[in-house]
C-alpha cells in the first residue's frame, strides 16, 4: 500500500516521538520509498519547524546546543532535575570524597545533600561551594581558576593542576548532550577539558542530565559513553537513546 505524502510525514512525526531520532535509511525502508523521497519530506516538516535534519537524519529539536545563562537554566526542567538530585544525594556515602562539576542539577543535588559524615567535596560550581559550606559535617575544597561567568563555575589549567592531585570515589557531572554514538558534551571547550580531568580523578563517573538533554550535542566533546559508568534521568527521556546507551554497558536509573 502506498501512503500518502500526509500519511508519511505523520509516520515520521510518530517515530520521531517514539524513538528520539529518525535516519533516512530506516524510514525509505519502511516506508517504501526513495531515500531522495525522503529527504525531501524531511525537509518540508523542517520548514514547518516540526523536526530538525542532521547528516542522512533527523531529531525532534535542534540538537546543536547554544550556552545559556545558569539563572536561565535554573528555571527548566525544575521538577525533573529535583527528582535527579535526590536519586543522586541517596548514592553519597559517610565518608566519600566526591566531585561535583557544574550545571544547575549539579547545584540541586547540592542542595539536597544535608549531613554526611566524613564527606569530602571537591567543586568546580561556585552556587555548590557556597551551598554546601553551610553543612558543618561536610568538607568542602572548592577549585580555583577562571571563572566561567555563565555557568558560575570555574575553569581553566589552575582547576585542572588542583585535580591532578585528588583521587575521588564518584564524580558527579552535568553535561549538555548527550549522544550514544558521540557521547558527552558541553557548550564551552574548556569546561569539556576540566571534565575530562575529573573523569581521571574519579573511580565512578555519575552523569546527571534531565530528559531534553539526550539526542543533542554541544561544542565541546567530554568523553564517550564508554568512560560513563551511571546516567541519572527522568521519565520524559527517550526510550529508544535509553535503550542505546544501556547497550553500550552505562547504567541508566530513571526517576
Amino acid at each position: 500500500m502506498v501512503l500518502s505524502i500526509a500519511e508519511r510525514h505523520q509516520h515520521i512525526l510518530n517515530s520521531l516521538k517514539t524513538k528520539g531520532h529518525v535516519s533516512v535509511a530506516e524510514l525509505s525502508k519502511e516506508l517504501k520509498v526513495s531515500a531522495v523521497t525522503i529527504r525531501k519530506d524531511l525537509k518540508l516538516l523542517e520548514d514547518r519547524n516540526l523536526l530538525f535534519r542532521t547528516h542522512g537524519s533527523a531529531t525532534p529539536q535542534d540538537p546543536y546546543i547554544a550556552d545559556r545563562h545558569v539563572n536561565e537554566k535554573e528555571k527548566i526542567q525544575v521538577q525533573q532535575k529535583l527528582r535527579i538530585a535526590l536519586k543522586a544525594a541517596s548514592l553519597i556515602e559517610p565518608y566519600d570524597s566526591v566531585v561535583f562539576a557544574s550545571g544547575t542539577t549539579i547545584n540541586e543535588l547540592s542542595r539536597q545533600i544535608t549531613t554526611i559524615k566524613g564527606l569530602t567535596v571537591i567543586s568546580a560550581s561556585l552556587i555548590a561551594s557556597q551551598n554546601l559550606s553551610l553543612i558543618s559535617d561536610i568538607e568542602v575544597i572548592q577549585l580555583g581558576g577562571m571563572i566561567r561567568k555563565s555557568s558560575s563555575s570555574v575553569v581553566g589549567p589552575h582547576a585542572e593542576k588542583m585535580l591532578q592531585g585528588f583521587n575521588s570515589n564518584r564524580l558527579f557531572l552535568g553535561v549538555d548532550g548527550i549522544d550514544p554514538e558521540y557521547g558527552l558534551t558541553t557548550t564551552n571547550a574548556m569546561e569539556a577539558s576540566l571534565n575530562q580531568v575529573m573523569i581521571n580523578a574519579a573511580t565512578k563517573v555519575i552523569v546527571l542530565a534531565d530528559s531534553t538533554k539526550f539526542g543533542r550535542k554541544g561544542f565541546g566533546r567530554i568523553c564517550g559513553l564508554e568512560r560513563v559508568d551511571t546516567i541519572i534521568t527522568d521519565t520524559d527521556a527517550p526510550e529508544s537513546l535509553i535503550a542505546q546507551c544501556r547497550d553500550k554497558g552505562v547504567e541508566v536509573l530513571v526517576v
